[in-house]
């Protein structure tokens, strides 16, 4: 936030799973900010609703230059063109409890991953992100990537999402790329992290960053604590 503040023009921020104030009420951003500022989250002025309704602000894509879109989860089952994106109004509240094709479309960008692998095509459930079964949060195969981008006039599509092992990972024929910068994410995975930098004629080329060997502590020393927060999961 103080890079967007400081080169607006240059840094651009997206939102993802977790700039939302029902998972950061349920997963320790209310707790962190009562702890460390002393504050009552659920004040109107707090830090907590502050930050929470500038995320209700953020922007659920980017494309650069024509040929490259960016989004935290993917594509899901119902997002076929960048105009759908568009036609978001903001402030957006995130809402899991879908019941409208608009709210369906929001938690598809957000929440959704990949298959499996390149052979798992068309949409599939996402047990672990879903594990009640809802179909509100699926998989989506590299069929669906494919005609994404070819009926969007897109070349690639990068995404975030999951703790990938190298930092990177490629999908959909090296179309679709995930890129996770945590290193050694919460202290449990080992995974190196990357950065992807994009070239003039469009090539991305991933940067790696690899763990250190005396990490930082957490703010939560309590493992049991830390046990109540479950991770983004890691993809193997």
């Amino acid at each position: 936030m103080a890079l967007k503040v400081k080169f607006p023009e240059k840094i651009h921020m997206l939102r993802g799973n977790h700039e939302d104030k029902w998972i950061n009420n349920a997963f320790g951003f209310a707790e962190e900010c009562s702890q460390r500022l002393g504050e009552d989250p659920s004040e109107p002025d707090s830090v907590f609703n502050k930050v929470n309704e500038l995320f209700d602000w953020l922007p659920l894509a980017a494309v650069i230059e024509d040929k490259i879109i960016c989004l935290h989860g993917g594509i899901g089952s119902t997002l076929l063109s960048v105009d759908q994106i568009e036609a978001i109004q903001r402030p957006l509240e995130v809402i899991h409890e879908v019941s409208t094709p608009d709210q369906q479309l929001v938690v598809d960008i957000l929440w959704s991953d990949p298959t499996d692998n390149d052979q798992e095509l068309g949409i599939q459930p996402n047990f672990i992100r879903d594990p009640n079964g809802t179909g509100n949060i699926v998989k989506f195969g590299p069929d669906r990537v494919k005609n994404f981008l070819e009926n969007n006039k897109l070349k690639y599509m990068l995404r975030a999402h999951e703790c990938v092992m190298d930092g990177f990972e490629r999908f959909a024929g090296g179309q679709l790329i995930t890129v996770f910068s945590a290193t050694d994410y919460c202290g449990r995975h080992k995974n190196a992290g990357a950065m992807l930098q994009i070239t003039r004629k469009n090539e991305i080329v991933p940067k790696m960053i690899y763990p250190l060997n005396n990490p930082e502590n957490n703010w939560i020393t309590d493992d049991e604590q830390n046990k109540k927060r479950p991770p983004t999961p890691p993809r193997w």
